[in-house]
């Protein structure tokens, strides 16, 4: 769990954004950022973003909904949003979890993901879901 980054404290509500300001979400992080991570699937390659999770209630959208766009792919279980101003990725539904919202840790206000030590990166390549069982 981290509590602070570089100095700077995660607040127990802490506002996100994307990059041009259209959408702001507020995140419940009562125990601060935990399970910090990269992933190696298709599409987070390609984001490059550090995730973190929070349930499905720890994120209200603020402002912008209007500006979220969703993409979709596979087996459609992830529900990806990002800015159709900026393109920023907000957040998404997890597939491993959907009863959970993975979240870019480079939106949330003040904090520098790339401060975060020795970020783990899962193995979306291979990931359950695609498996097929014999």
């Amino acid at each position: 769990m981290l509590k602070e980054i570089d100095g700077v404290p995660v607040l127990a509500k802490h506002r996100a954004t994307c990059h041009c300001g259209s959408v702001e979400l507020e995140l419940d992080l009562p125990q601060g950022i935990v399970n910090p991570r990269r992933c190696d699937c298709s599409i987070c390659r390609r984001k490059g973003a550090v995730v973190a999770s929070v349930p499905l209630g720890g994120i209200r959208i603020v402002k912008g909904s209007e500006h979220l766009k969703l993409y979709e792919f596979n087996t459609h279980t992830a529900k990806h949003y990002f800015c159709g101003n900026c393109g920023i990725y907000t957040h998404h539904q997890r597939r491993s979890n959907p009863h959970q919202y993975g979240f870019n840790v480079g939106c949330l206000e003040g904090i520098n993901p790339f401060a975060i030590p020795d970020v783990p990166v899962n193995d979306g390549i291979k990931h359950p879901a695609d498996r097929v069982e014999a």
